[in-house]
This record gives structure tokens, C-alpha cells and sequence, in this order.
């Protein structure tokens, strides 16, 4: 563990310390995110700060290649794949935060980043089915391979997608990474997999990396991430989760509960990303009903939905930082303790806690309405009430009988003239 917490530390470090360095060769090579009608930021943002993060990861896996118990995680080719291929999707990513690339050509270099990470060594090798007695499946190459890329492809614009508010991708991609080291990390304290394992070191990493961009980024941020660092989070995360899967023997689990999450091996990176993907499903629903393109820009995503709600940006932020960490860490936990009552009680009250924060701009706002209404009704019922108010209606109403049918009021045919 300590030695995580060393390549963690280097990479928030050299991240933190890279990034004013970045920011500036990204104003001086007009590297700038001019704001849209979409977005929320208001002055042109220099992006490109997924150069410090992958500056920061690759720091921090050289010394991971000097420590003692960590040296072991490069006996496979997985950590040098996951370096290649993030720098290959890191370096698509600037192309597009400096020329601004179409949507096909961005697909094409993820695509091509993904591969190249699968013949290095990284690829879904099995699936466990824990029901009709299916068991382990082994998948060649014709399968493995599509599926991989497919996996890797859709984590990279889950991530990309909610990438819309300032410290908002980098928090949730922090939380989802530590999520996944201590999942990673039990599997091989409790014997089912190496504790010095290639999905543990890169989430270790890419925690780090996220953590020393985020003072940088958080509200008001002084540097975005950008495309090459949202890219780059999604192909790490990718990358741990289809590792993950490649060293362990579902079959050796004792029960469903912690066997679950294996069986299925994005099931808890599914669950760590449940707010990126649910984003990516509902913005490739709603486009595509209206007839647009999957990675036509708009804003209906889940961020610009609770600044509609009346969130402020800073705590529309730290409502998507609850719900990850509650998804996250309530899916590793489960998976971790086999879903004991008292965990299941406090992920359901710390779920209602949850609604009844997101809805509390809503309910606040509609009290308000509803008491502006109840005193404008109250002013109502105070003037029909009132002695004078009384007095006019009783004399309009003893006057009204002593006027005949073709009768006027004083002046009321100089009014109709």
C-alpha cells in the first residue's frame, strides 16, 4: 500500500506542478475553449491539460518501475500498453482542443488508440456466467478483440460527455478510479489476485493525475482538461477494468455476492461509471430521436439539467461528486462484504438523502411560488375585506336599482364616443 501511495503521490504531484506550464504553451499556441451558447464558462479557457495528467501518469509509472513490490506488475506488457495507447489518445485529444477535428475522424483515433492497446497486451480474455450452468467462456481474438475496443471506445466518450463543468469530469474520474483500486486492490488481499496487480497501479495512477489537475480545474478553472485528458481518463479506466479480469478465476469465488461483479467484468466499472454512461445513453436517445448525430453538441446533459433546476454551478458539481461516490464506492462495497443489511441500509438512506438534494432548488422554488401566491391571495381577501372596500359596494349596489335599462353613467357616452 505504501508504495501506492507513493506513485499516487507522484502523480498528483508532477500533475499539479506541470499544468501552469501547460496552460501556458496552450495560450501562447491559442489552445483556447471560447464560450458557446452551450457552455457555462464565460471567458476563453486555455485547454490541454490532459498533457500534465499523461505527464503525471508516466512520472509516476517510471518509479513504479523502481519499487520493489510494484516491479512486479511489469512482468506482462498491460502497464505499457495502457502508457502507448494513452499517449496516442492523448496526443488525438490535442489535435482536437487546438484544430477542433470532426466527430468521425475523433472516432477513428479511438478507435485506433484501443487497438493498439489490445496488441500490446490488453484485452477481454473470458466472461464468467453465473447462470444455466454456463460457467467461463473464453474469448478468442475475432471476439475479444471487437468487444475490448467496443468497451474502451464507449468509456472514452462516457467520460468525454461529462466533461461540461469546471472540476467536474476530473473530481468523478478521481472518485471512480480510487473506487475501482480498492476493489482492485482487495481482490488481491484476500488471495484472488496479486496485491501488486496492473489494474490496482493504474487506477493508483490515474487518481493521482486526477487529483493534481483538480485545483487547477475546479470553479473558477484556469485550465480544462480538454478532450485530451477526458480521452485519456476513459482508455485508463477501460484499461483497468478489462485487466482486472485477466489474472482472476471467477470460479474461485464463495458466493454470488463477490461473485457478481467478476462474472459480468465491467459490472462495477459499469456501476463506478453509472453517472458518465447514464449521460452517454440518455444524449445518444435524445439525439438520435430528433434525427442528429450521437456527438451533436446540446444542453440536455445530466449538468446542464441541475443547473436548470437551480443548482449553482459549484453545487451542481458537488452533487455529480455525491452521486458517483455513492454508486462507486455503495458497488465496491456490496461487492467487497457480500451485501450485508446494515450497508444496504445506509446506500438506501444515503440514496433518499440524494433525491432530496438534487430536488431542493425545485422544492424551494416552488414554496416560494406557492407562498408568493398564498400572500397575493391574502392581499386580495385584506381589500375585499377592508370597511372602505365594503362601503363602495353597498353604495354601487343601492344606486345600481335607480338606474334604468337605457341609463349611463355620467360620462360613459362621451367615453363610448
Amino acid at each position: 500500500m505504501r508504495e501506492y501511495v507513493v506513485v499516487l503521490l507522484t502523480a498528483a504531484l508532477v500533475t499539479f506542478l506541470t499544468t501552469p506550464v501547460v496552460r501556458m504553451i496552450a495560450v501562447r499556441a491559442r489552445m483556447m475553449a471560447a464560450p458557446r451558447e452551450r457552455d457555462v464558462h464565460v471567458i476563453p479557457t486555455p485547454r490541454g491539460g490532459g498533457v500534465a495528467m499523461y505527464l503525471g501518469v508516466a512520472a509516476s509509472i517510471l518509479v513504479a518501475t523502481r519499487l520493489p513490490a510494484l516491479q512486479r506488475t511489469f512482468d506482462d506488457s498491460q502497464t505499457i500498453a495502457v502508457l502507448v495507447a494513452g499517449g496516442l489518445i492523448c496526443l488525438l485529444g490535442v489535435l482536437d482542443d487546438r484544430w477542433g477535428l470532426d466527430a468521425l475522424t475523433k472516432l477513428t483515433g479511438q478507435i485506433a488508440a484501443a487497438g493498439v492497446m489490445v496488441l500490446l497486451g490488453v484485452q477481454l480474455a473470458f466472461l464468467f456466467l453465473p447462470f444455466a450452468d454456463i460457467g467461463t467462456i473464453s474469448l478468442g481474438p475475432d471476439v475479444g478483440v471487437p468487444l475490448t475496443i467496443v468497451l474502451t471506445v464507449a468509456t472514452v466518450n462516457a467520460l468525454n460527455f461529462i466533461d461540461g463543468l469546471d472540476g467536474l469530469a476530473a473530481g468523478v474520474s478521481a472518485i471512480a478510479a480510487l473506487a475501482f483500486f480498492a476493489y482492485s486492490y482487495h481482490l488481491g488481499v484476500v488471495g484472488y489476485d496479486d496485491v501488486a496487480s496492473a489494474p490496482a497501479l493504474i487506477t493508483a495512477v490515474l487518481a493521482g493525475a486526477c487529483l493534481g489537475f483538480l485545483p487547477h480545474n475546479f470553479s473558477p478553472a484556469r485550465i480544462f482538461m480538454g478532450d485530451s485528458g477526458s480521452m485519456l481518463v476513459g482508455l485508463m479506466l477501460s484499461a483497468a477494468a478489462v485487466t482486472a479480469t485477466g489474472g482472476v478465476d471467477p470460479q474461485s469465488f464463495d458466493s454470488a455476492a463477490t461473485l457478481l461483479p467478476l462474472a459480468l467484468p465491467l459490472l462495477v466499472p459499469i456501476a463506478i461509471l453509472f453517472i458518465p454512461f447514464v449521460d452517454l445513453l440518455m444524449a445518444v436517445v435524445r439525439r438520435t430521436r430528433k434525427g442528429q448525430s450521437p456527438f451533436s453538441p446540446d444542453k440536455m446533459h445530466l449538468h446542464h439539467r441541475l443547473l436548470s433546476i437551480g443548482h449553482s454551478h459549484r453545487r451542481a458539481v458537488l452533487v455529480m461528486y455525491f452521486w458517483a461516490a455513492l454508486l462507486s464506492f455503495g458497488a465496491v462495497a456490496l461487492s467487497i462484504t457480500g451485501g450485508r443489511v446494515e450497508l444496504l441500509v445506509a446506500i438506501a438512506v444515503l440514496l433518499v438523502v440524494g433525491v432530496v438534494v438534487v430536488l431542493s432548488p425545485r422544492a424551494r422554488r416552488a414554496a416560494r411560488e406557492a407562498r408568493a401566491a398564498e400572500l397575493a391571495a391574502q392581499r386580495e381577501r385584506s381589500r375585499a375585506e377592508h370597511p372602505t372596500a365594503r362601503a363602495v359596494r353597498a353604495r354601487a349596489a343601492v344606486q345600481a336599482p335607480r338606474r334604468g335599462p337605457d341609463q349611463r353613467p355620467a360620462g360613459a357616452e362621451q367615453v363610448l364616443r
